[in-house]
């Protein structure tokens, strides 16, 4: 039987059968001009039959599992996830059998969750254990301060995730100290949405509800060959209603991790190892790629278009401050960044963001005009010991590529951090000065660290030690 896939087309097309493509006979020259054109409307052929091959019965709306295909992928996936389930720190706190700390298995598996989120798993998992010593409980987490939190946080980027911990954490203490148990009732917690409430309430609570991440998606768009917009509102929703059909009630939480595994090893984004698939199946993507050469199960889900990345420039001036000349005693400032927005609430060397590249003179003007509006500082008017410029650093976000030009300057200041506490002009500047020693041990962003590194390389070598650079933030396909 011929498996039909769905989009939002709606409408049913069979496998095509290229028999018009079938090759010339021998006896007819060909040149290359026309070879050339008979490959190209070949493959335009071949596009356009994927194309209908890819569209649907019904509206995506009507697509279902049958009860058959739910009770296969069910039995046939957890036998699977018993044999193959990776170990790892928090499904062991989660798979603990007693049932009178159920908020510690829920804590646990919010921890890992949020760590997980844009995240790899072996990145995570020394964040995890070094996370639950310092915090082992939920009450616990609840009396840390921001910075504690960040600082055990650095590295993983995302830092709006340690955020919501915080917050939620406090906010479960404040109104009692009982985790909610619902998905529903989980979702009143800052910071807890559909996913990871689905997660907390089915493995720690055993309730039978859905998740859905990138690895979800994969799977689900691939076992009925879902070609629509996976970030299509529209389709995210048919995927939650699907995943909720799929959901083993009698194991819930072990179900939901079975398909993220899935997801996160056989049925990867570019390498699927269908045939060790426990579910290959039920899979419509597998039998339409076996069936007809110009569809492959890669194709699914449908490949969207990332956002473009905006570029910005800054001006990162490095300021170390020494009260003699000798420099073994230097402190370096640093500058709290506003609670709201990119890298909220974390601490970094003074920086001034540019309105595009700017030379030399134009991007000391712009941190010589922050030092005295921020803290009354005229280098006019103070020993200067030195002013290099150390090098270029490109730092990648999500969605931004950050191009700092990176400067060192030393500063010669009777009474030191105290000169700036009595020339500071800004009220809602939060900053402070640390000295070698706490700087290196300090929780810096990936980014900060390196343009400390930088410094020091730059110091211990000289301005030939410090190439320009390109730093990829690490960014996982998903949970991998």
């Amino acid at each position: 039987m011929i498996t039909p896939s769905h989009s939002l087309a709606g409408k049913l097309q069979f496998p095509l059968i290229f028999s018009h493509l079938s090759p010339l006979p021998s006896a007819i020259h060909i040149s290359k001009h026309d070879n050339d054109a008979v490959s190209k409307m070949k493959r335009c052929k071949q596009t356009e039959s994927r194309n209908k091959v890819t569209t649907a019965l019904a509206d995506i709306e009507d697509i279902n599992f049958s009860k058959k295909e739910i009770s296969k992928i069910r039995a046939s996936l957890l036998k699977w996830y018993d044999i193959n389930r990776r170990d790892l720190p928090w499904r062991r706190i989660s798979d603990e059998k007693s049932e009178v700390d159920e908020g510690r298995k829920a804590y646990a598996v919010w921890v890992s969750e949020v760590m997980l989120q844009q995240t790899r798993v072996q990145t995570v998992i020394d964040y995890f254990n070094r996370w639950m010593e310092k915090w082992p409980t939920i009450h616990h987490l609840a009396q840390a301060s921001l910075e504690e939190v960040n600082d055990t946080w650095a590295g993983l980027g995302y830092y709006r995730r340690a955020r919501y911990l915080l917050e939620g954490a406090k906010m479960i203490v404040d109104g009692g100290g009982e985790f909610p148990k619902t998905a529903s009732s989980l979702q009143t917690v800052n910071g807890i949405g559909n996913y990871t409430a689905g997660a907390i309430a089915s493995i720690a609570f055993k309730e039978a509800v859905p998740v859905v991440d990138g690895n979800v998606i994969r799977v689900i768009t691939r076992l009925k060959a879902i070609s629509a917009n996976p970030k299509d509102s529209k389709t995210v929703k048919s995927i939650w209603k699907l995943a909720g059909q799929l959901v083993d009630p009698s194991r819930p939480g072990a179900f939901n991790q079975a398909v993220m595994e899935l997801g996160a090893t056989l049925c990867s984004v570019t390498s699927p190892g269908c045939s060790t698939c426990p579910i290959s199946l039920e899979c419509q993507a597998l039998s339409l790629s076996t069936n007809h050469e110009s569809v492959q199960v890669t194709d699914y889900p449908m490949k969207v278009a990332k956002a473009k990345q905006r570029h910005d420039y800054s001006a990162v001036s490095v300021v170390e401050i020494v009260e003699e000349e000798s420099q073994s005693d230097a402190r370096y400032l640093l500058v709290k960044r506003p609670d709201e927005g990119l890298l909220a609430g974390l601490w970094e060397f003074p920086s001034v963001l540019l309105e595009g590249e700017a030379d030399l003179a134009s991007r000391r003007k712009a941190i010589d005009s922050f030092l005295e509006e921020s803290f009354g500082l005229e280098l006019n008017s103070c020993k200067v010991i030195l002013r290099e410029e150390v090098g270029v650093y490109v730092h990648v976000f999500s969605h931004i590529r950050l191009k700092m030009h990176v400067e060192l300057l030393s500063l010669h200041l009777k009474g030191g951090a105290n000169f700036l506490q009595r020339k500071q002009q800004s009220t809602t500047l939060t900053w402070k000065c640390v000295d070698n020693k706490a700087l290196s041990t300090l929780g810096l962003t990936s980014g900060v660290r390196k343009v400390y590194t930088m410094i020091q390389k730059f110091k211990e070598n000289g301005p030939d030690s410090v190439p320009i650079k390109t730093r990829k933030k690490r960014k996982a396909e998903n949970k991998v």
